[in-house]
This record gives C-alpha cells, structure tokens and sequence, in this order.
C-alpha cells in the first residue's frame, strides 16, 4: 500500500516521539493487514510508546494478531485491545518487556485472554490460584504451557507496576510450589506402585524456598523420604527416590514447549555424591556430625512445598535449632566471609564488573549479611527467622541490630537490583545475572524501569550508585550497631542490646567482648571530632581485626596507639585519608606481638603504613648513612647507641609491617605467593639492619674512647644466618672480631683496646631499653668460649693452619666481612677462602666426621620433649639437615664451582643444581623445606614476641601463624599436616644425598 510523502513524515516523526528506534520498520508493521483496523487508533500509538521496547511491543502484537485461527478472533483480540485498558497495558507491556512471551503468544494464541481478567484476586493470586491454573495439564508439555500462561498474568503485573519486586518474587515462587505439586502429581500417577510404598516431602531452598524467586533460576531442593506403615524401608526409599527423579525430569527435561527451570537438589547432604532421598533421621545424623558452615546457613530458607505437608514441616522443626545454633561455631564468621570471597574469585574476570548477583556490590552480598546477622542474633530473637531477605533486613532494623538508614540503603539497593535481574531475564527467559553491553537491550531495560529520557545513561548511573551503596554497607552492616550499642543515639532510634553486642562480638572471634565494647566506647564516644573520625573509621576496622587470629588484641593495639597519637592532628587522617593505611595498620596490629610492640615504643612509624613506597627495605648503605649521622650527633656512647638503636627498632616494624601485610594480602592486593622471595626479603632486610647496627655501635664506642682512631684496625666478621643474610627477627648476630696492632702500636695494647672494644660493643647493645636488644654471639671463634673473644689475623692463621677442625671449616663457609676496617675484613675472607673451599675438596675421612657430626647433632641437641617432624631447626627435614646438606656439597665442590662460593643457602643450592650436582626435583624439595621452616620461625618471633623453633601449643597463637603462612580459620591441622609432609620428603632427600 503506498502512503503519500506527508503522511509518511508525520508517521515517522509521531513513531521517533513515542520511543520507536526503528521507524520505518514500525510503518510497514503498522500498514500489515492485520493492524488494517486500528492503525491510526491514538490509544495504540499512545499505548506502544508506554512499553520498554515500542519497536518489539509492535513486532509481537502482529505476531499475535496474525496467529489467530481466523477473521473474528482476530477482530475479538483487537476490538478488546482498544476498548480494555487494562488488557492493552498488560498485553503490550508484556510483549514489550518479553520477546520469550511473545513467542509463547504467537504459538498459543488464546493465551492473551489470560490478560483480560482483572478481578481482586488476579492482583495478588496464591498458590491455589495457580495450582488452579495449572490444573488442565497433564504431561510434561502441557504443563509448560500452562506454566508459562500463569507466568505471562505475572509478568504483567509486574511490568504495569500492578505488584512490586517482593510481591513478584513471591508469586513466582508460589507458582513453582503449584508446578512442583503438578510434577509431582503426575510422576505419582506414573508409578502407584511406588506413590503406596513411601511417604516423599519436597523442601525448597535458596530463593524457592525465601519466597524471593526469579523468573528464571535454579529452583533449589531437598527430598525427605519414609516408609508408609508396614513397607520396609529400604524399598520405599527406592521407590521415594524414582518419584522424586521422575517429578525432576518432568520439570527440567527441554520438550517441543522448551523447559520450565532446572530443579537442583545439590543442597542436600553430601550433594551430588549423596543419595537423593533420606529418610529424615537420615537429615538428622549427618547434619549433627558432618554439616558445615554454609550448609545450615542454606537451612534458613528451607520451606515444605509439596509431596507430604506434613513430614516437611517435622523436617523443617527438626532442622531449625540447628540452624540457629551454628554461630557457636568456632570460625563461623570468617568460615562465610571466606566462601562469600571464595564465589568472587571464581568469577570470570572478564564478567566481574557485569555481574549482578555474585560481583562486589551486588545481590549476594546484600543476602550474605543479612544471613549472617540472622545466624548470630536469631539464636535469641525469634523475630529474626524469615526466609526472605528483606522481611528479615527489616526485622534486623526494627531490633537494633542494623541501622536504620542502613537498613533503608540496603533495602532500596536490593529492591533495584532485583528488578534489574527481572527485567533482564525476563526478556529471553534464560537464567543470567550479566548486566548487558547491547545499548539495544541496555535501553528496553532503562525504560521498563521508568528511565524515560536518557535510559541507558540512568539505568547505568543507578546501577553503579546502589551497587556502590552495597559495597560499602555490607560489612559494616555488620560492625556499625557495635557502636551505637555503646554510643549516645538520638532519640528514637533503636540501640543493640550490650547482650546482642557481646554475642556479635563472640560471633567475630573476640574471646573478651566486656573488654572490646570498653575499648569501642573509649575510642567512640564523645562530640569530639576525633571520636567522630573513629566512628567512620572502626567498623571498617573492626571487620580487618575479625579477619585476624586475634581480633581481642588487634583492638587493643588499636587503643593503644590511638591513645599515643590521640593529640596528633595527622594519625587520624592519615588512617581516614590514605586507602591503604588503616587496613595495613589493622592487619600488623592483629598479627601477634612483635610488630605491636615495636611500634608501641615509637607510634609515629605508623606513618609507614601509608605510603606505598615506605614499607620497601632500606638499602645497607642508606642505612649505614643514616645510623653513623645519629651516632655522631649524639653525645656520649650510650647516647650513641641508644640512637642507632632506635633506628634499628623503626626498620624492624617497617620489616615485619611489610612482611605481615604482603602474607595477609589486603582487599586490593592478594598475599604474595613466592614464599621464597619473602623469606629473601626478610632476611636480607634483618642482615643489614644488624650490619649497620654493629657498624654504628663500633663508631660510637672508638670515638668514645679513643677519638678518631683505634689503635689497632678491627673488623667484624658475621658468622652463622647472619653471614649467610638469613638472619630472622629474633635471631642473635654471630660474629667473629679480628684486628691487627697499627704501626707503633704494641701487641699488647692493640689487644686490649680490641677487647674493651669488643665488650663495650656488647654491654650498650644489651643495656635495658625501650628498643629490642641485639645480642653478639662469639661462641663460633676458635676454641669457642674458651678462646680469646679478639684475635689478630696472624693468630687466626696460625691456629686454622694448626689445629682447625672440619666442622670449622663448615662454619667459616658463612664468614663475611660487615664492619670496621673493609680492608682487613678483606684479609680475613682470602685467609680463610683455602679452609672453606678446599683444593679438590674434601677427604673421606673429613666426610665421614661431618655425617658423624650431623647423627650426634640429631640424637644429642633436640630438646628433651620436642617433636622431631615438627622441629624448624633440629627436626626431620628441617633448617639443619637442608643447609648441613648444601654446605656439604660447598666443602666437596667449591674449589671448582665459582657459584657455590656464596655464604647464602638458597642461592649455593640453586649453583649446585645447576652445576648438576644435585637433581633440580629435589634441589626443588630442599628449598621449599627450607623456606618452609625459615617462615614459621619468623611466624613465630612475630605472634609470639620471642623466638621459638616449633610450632605454639596455644591454640589462637597456632592459629595466628596458621594465618600468617596463608591458611584459613580453622585449619592449623592442615598446616601441620603440609609442614610434616614437605619435611619429611625433604629428609629422604638428605638420607639420599649427604649420607650416602
């Protein structure tokens, strides 16, 4: 049909104006025959531009109108459209919103007078309603279409605004309650034989089971079957289960109508690998011993649905205190923040900004919390118990257990997103939870959320704001009403209770939560701006120290310092301002002791916390530099050393800070996973502390007692992990002294300034302070404590050329020169290069006393008591037989192999390896044993403030080291278990390699 040029441009301007993006196409539909009578009916342009897609709206109602078996329910459809307003704004919004409905429509095109009713009941219909609906069907196809007539009534309710987005989930979940009675109904029908034998009730889960469902999900549950009387129970189970199959399939299975949704009994017991039906002590004994954590939270949404009522709601009672008994749990709370981080990273990075359920910010996040605040206080307050997520926000608000602004936050924020989930799934009918890219569809969804003008820039600027709203709520939902349960509120508002505050702080992990709420109400309250800032800062705060395996101390570590930085204008903002500094300060003050204690003694170093560039180890020579400039503005040696001292404690906490942080990980940063390279980093930043350390201390003392120049030239030699720049925190620094008389000098002078030297540096480096002390040990010297604490070089080279011992020669492969007179450390090194790297190295006899050496070692200095497979240093595969096994090859090889001279463990065994005398797998096992141990040392020193060389007996401090080398809560078995296993296949490497 040809339309004048005029009228055209009027179409086409009147199309653009009501919303179509495809005008000439929305023309030649609107000249179809079919449309032949209403074309230029103003309510149907006025109606099609009210839909979120007029263009699909327009394309699906003739597809509609062109289906009907003939002229006069042609002329019945359209005759309703026109004069019923009610048909025309369901009909057209559905088929603007749904181009899976349409298809449903034009396949079954009587189904449109499912719209025309508008009775009070058809707003808010039930399960009997639908039960009703669906009550012609009777096999599987049949039941699809009318499932999906009940769904097109729903979805125009929905899409009109008729029902909002928690009455919506709630029918759709009343109508897969109504389908899965249908299934079941006919899977009995199929097999009466099996229907007589057994008693099978079908529990929803998950959304189902919250009556929150979407159109399209998983429809998650749980079979409970027994015996009618007198069958046995074995066989009615069998037949409980053939039921239960048959009404899955009948469900699920894709026919010529398609599928209704999969239904997913995976939350049962075991899952996938345990039986699909159980009887209901069944439920009972595996729940009392074997459930986890996640499992009874999924018990929260559990509701009967069909099969026998009445078995369904014995299990549902039978379940239920369990379920709210589970916060006792020890790690109940880090068990579900660790899977709720665990469904994150399992997304597809590609896809996680996108995704609207399980991304940051979105819908699970909000489910979490509320389930987690369920869990905790639901055990006390009954108002608590609701499946549903925003019944149970509200009743958490109305209790005081969650702010009420908070409250409004979330539940406006949840309301968006699921009507954002709705309306995109609702388009094809398939289960996705991605926000779309397609402007085409990103549009369609804006305008059906009521984003008229500019609809995909609105849809993504709401989107982006309520999912940052979540984001920044969901932990502190949890944290915040601790706050205000020790807080001044204002009038009307509803505190938590000082018993609900203690049972949340339980539930967290604090063993004294008395002492917590005094130490919130300390930091909290008050007008001032300082307590305001605390108040921002703590719940945020208080989610890192729960994080921890010591939350009790990491907050009164915190009041601590806050109470030593209190007055100082930039420690509060620093730690509201810098993203990074109040988590990193969180996680150094709950780690253990040591770094707490370092920084107690000088709180300013908390500045280090938040500069990305602070927490790198200094170099040796800036070090150096800087603790010479204080010794030598302070007066006196004590003065001195005190100085370097204090330089030395500041680098330690900066040492163990960046440690601790980089084997925690933060939100931003995962934990650093080369286990090695941490090792490296820590001692190698210790070694040079120390170095320059003894350095300091040698300058102070000559100038205090002699001015500029000694007469003698002395030079320190580290020995042992000291030499080797393996030094952990604790460790003492092994040392030889050497020096040798200047021109003029007598024997005997030169020795005794040495030794006053010597025992000086000592004594002001263990004098009683607020900084940790450095402890010399000399015990490696020639005739250890037995000979003379100083040597010259003659006297060193006249007794290794006479009397030296093997075992001298092994220690000597760790000298290297760290202070004093450079040129004489040099000397010593070339004195001793001959004993530590032996011309064609060594001989049998001088092999067989190192092994006979190690076996007395073994059987003689483990600690009376001591675990041999868990013993860092003495222990099976541990620190000793690694490196006794490396220096060996060192004495044998190194007079040849350039690379195996190194004073540094790792990196002679990796020149060995590459020297191919040793296999690279078990170069490969040596090392990870040997960093291993080196890491739990260190664990040690940090938790528990003082060297050790096994693993705590206290549990929360095993816990903490458990923390520190990367495993979860509850999970120090694990630890062990993994550091008996390295060790021990580390061991059969040396039984292989130093004793054969």
């Amino acid at each position: 049909m040809s339309v004048p040029q005029g009228r055209r441009s009027s179409t086409f301007t009147r199309l653009l104006r009501h919303g179509f993006t495809d005008p000439s196409g929305a023309e030649r539909l609107l000249d179809a025959e079919a449309l032949s009578s209403v074309r230029s009916d103003p309510l149907l342009l006025d109606a099609l531009g009210a839909t979120a897609d007029p263009d699909l709206a327009l394309l699906g109602l003739v597809r509609l109108v062109e289906a009907q078996p003939d002229p006069t329910a042609r002329r019945e459809l359209l005759d309703t459209l026109i004069t019923a307003k009610p048909l025309r704004d369901r009909l057209l919004g559905v088929l603007g919103a749904s181009e899976a409905l349409a298809d449903h429509l034009a396949r079954h095109s009587g189904d449109w007078r499912a719209l025309v009713t508008y009775e009070p009941s058809d707003l808010h219909p039930g399960v009997e309603e639908f039960e009703r609906g669906l009550a012609d069907a009777t096999d599987p196809v049949s039941l699809r279409v009318s499932y999906r007539r009940c769904l097109l009534s729903l979805a125009a309710r929905d899409v009109c605004g008729t029902t909002d987005i928690v009455e919506t989930a709630a029918e759709l979940a009343d109508l897969a309650t109504a389908t899965l009675r249908a299934a079941l109904a006919m899977a009995r029908a199929a097999a009466p034989a099996d229907a007589a034998l057994c008693r099978l009730a079908v529990i929803a889960m998950g959304k189902c089971g919250g009556h929150e469902l979407n159109y399209v999900s998983d429809v998650d549950v749980i079979f409970v079957g027994e015996a009618v009387e007198g069958a046995d129970e074995g066989k009615a189970i069998q037949a409980a289960t053939r039921l239960a199959s048959h009404m899955m399939r009948i469900c699920s299975d894709t026919t010529v109508e398609g599928t209704i949704w999969p239904v997913d009994a995976n939350l049962r017991p075991e899952g996938r690998n345990g039986p699909l039906v159980r009887t209901l002590s069944s439920h009972l004994a595996y729940y009392q011993r074997w459930a986890k954590t996640w499992e009874f939270q999924a018990l929260l949404k559990a509701r009967p649905v069909a099969g026998d009522l009445e078995l369904g709601q014995e299990y549902v009672d039978a379940v239920s205190p369990m379920v709210w008994q589970v916060a006792e749990r020890e790690n109940f709370v880090p068990d579900v923040q660790k899977m709720r981080k665990r469904v994150v990273a399992n997304i597809p990075l590609g896809e996680v900004e996108r995704e609207l359920k399980l991304g940051p910010g979105g819908l699970r996040d909000v489910e979490f919390a509320v389930q987690l605040l369920q869990l905790v206080h639901g055990r006390s307050d009954a108002s608590l118990r609701s499946g549903t997520t925003l019944v149970a926000l509200a009743a958490l608000a109305d209790g005081g257990y969650v702010g009420r602004v908070d409250a409004v936050q979330l539940d406006d924020a949840y309301r968006f997103l699921r009507t954002l989930e709705h309306r995109i799934q609702l388009y094809k009918l398939r289960r996705t939870h991605l926000i779309p890219e397609d402007e085409a569809d990103l549009r369609r969804i804006g305008r059906s959320m009521g984003m008229r003008t500019e609809p995909i820039t609105d849809l993504n600027r709401a989107w982006k704001r309520h999912t940052s709203v979540v984001r920044r709520l969901h932990e502190k939902l949890f944290y915040r009403p601790l706050l205000d349960a020790v807080a001044q509120l204002a009038p009307g508002e509803t505190r938590l209770s000082t018993e609900a505050a203690r049972e949340r702080l339980v539930a967290l992990g604090y063993a004294d939560p008395g002492a917590a709420l005094r130490h919130l109400e300390a930091l909290s309250s008050g007008v001032t701006r300082k307590a305001a800032i605390q108040r921002t800062l703590l719940p945020v705060l208080l989610g890192w120290f729960a994080d921890s395996a010591d939350p009790d101390a990491g907050l009164l570590n915190f009041r601590k310092v806050s109470d030593a930085l209190g007055k100082t204008p930039w420690y509060l903002r620093l730690l509201r301002d810098e993203g990074a500094a109040a988590e990193n300060l969180a996680r150094v003050l709950s780690a253990g002791r040591l770094a707490p204690d370092l920084l107690m003694r000088a709180p300013e170093a908390v500045a280090l916390l938040g500069d990305a560039q602070g927490l790198q180890p200094r170099p040796h020579a800036q070090l150096e530099q800087e603790v010479l400039a204080a010794v030598g503005r302070a007066d006196g040696g004590e003065q001195a050393v005190v100085a370097a001292r204090g330089v030395r404690r500041r680098e330690l906490f900066r040492t163990c800070a960046a440690d601790i942080i980089a084997s925690y990980g933060t939100e931003d940063t995962p934990a650093v996973a080369d286990q090695g390279a941490l090792v490296d980093q820590v001692g190698g930043a210790v070694s040079d502390l120390t170095a320059a350390t003894l350095a300091a201390t040698l300058r102070a003392v000559v100038r205090d007692g002699w001015g500029d120049t000694l007469p003698t030239r002395f030079a320190v030699i580290a020995m042992g992990r000291f030499g080797g720049h393996e030094l952990g925190y604790g460790s003492d620094a092994d040392v030889l002294f050497v020096h040798e008389p200047r021109e003029g000098v007598s024997d005997q002078e030169a020795a005794q300034a040495a030794n006053k030297v010597v025992s000086e540096m000592r004594r002001l480096l263990a004098l009683p302070s607020a900084d940790p002390p450095l402890l010399i040990d000399a015990d490696l010297r020639p005739e250890g404590k037995s000979g003379p604490l100083v040597r010259t070089l003659k006297s060193y080279e006249a007794y290794y050329r006479r009397w030296s011992l093997v075992w001298e020669s092994q220690a000597l492969l760790r000298a290297q020169y760290v202070a004093g007179d450079e040129e004489l450390g040099r000397a010593f090194i070339e004195l001793i290069d001959p004993l530590r790297y032996p011309a064609e190295g060594l001989g049998d006899d001088a092999v067989r006393e190192i092994r006979r050496l190690k076996a007395r070692m073994e059987s003689e200095r483990l600690p009376r008591g001591a675990d041999p497979t868990l013993h860092t240093k003495l222990g099976r595969g541990g620190l000793s037989d690694v490196e006794w096994t490396v220096q060996l090859l060192q004495l044998q090889h190194g007079w040849a192999e350039p690379g195996l001279r190194t004073t540094r463990t790792r990196e002679a065994l990796g020149a060995a390896c590459a020297a191919e005398l040793i296999p690279a797998e078990d170069a490969a096992i040596l090392d990870e044993a040997w960093v291993l141990a080196t890491r739990v040392r260190n664990a040690v020193m940090l938790v528990r403030g003082r060297a050790g060389d096994t693993f705590p007996s206290d549990g929360r401090e095993l816990g903490a080291v458990g923390r520190y080398l990367g495993y979860d809560p509850g999970h120090v078995g694990d630890m062990l278990d993994d550091y008996r296993r390295t060790t021990r296949r580390a061991r059969a490497v040396v039984e292989e390699r130093f004793y054969q």
